[in-house]
């Protein structure tokens, strides 16, 4: 379902991308970074975001890095 009555505050989609995917939300100095799984992961994330709330990642996260391999 996507959201189209304006604008959707930035911590109601980070919310729901927590929900809905694996990945972590760290911050830094105020500011959301995404992490992410794998290359697929983060095209799907994007993808979401975009149909769901009509904005691009980086509108919403300051950045996205992938996680390390735990050892």
């Amino acid at each position: 379902m996507a959201v189209r009555r304006g604008a959707v505050e930035q911590d109601y989609i980070i919310e729901r991308v927590r929900d809905i995917f694996q990945c972590r939300v760290l911050w830094s100095e105020g500011r959301p970074c995404l992490e992410y799984r794998s290359i697929e992961e983060l095209d799907q994330i994007s993808e979401y975001i975009r149909v769901n709330f009509e904005v691009e990642l980086l509108d919403v996260f300051f950045t996205a890095v992938e996680s390390l391999p735990t050892e």
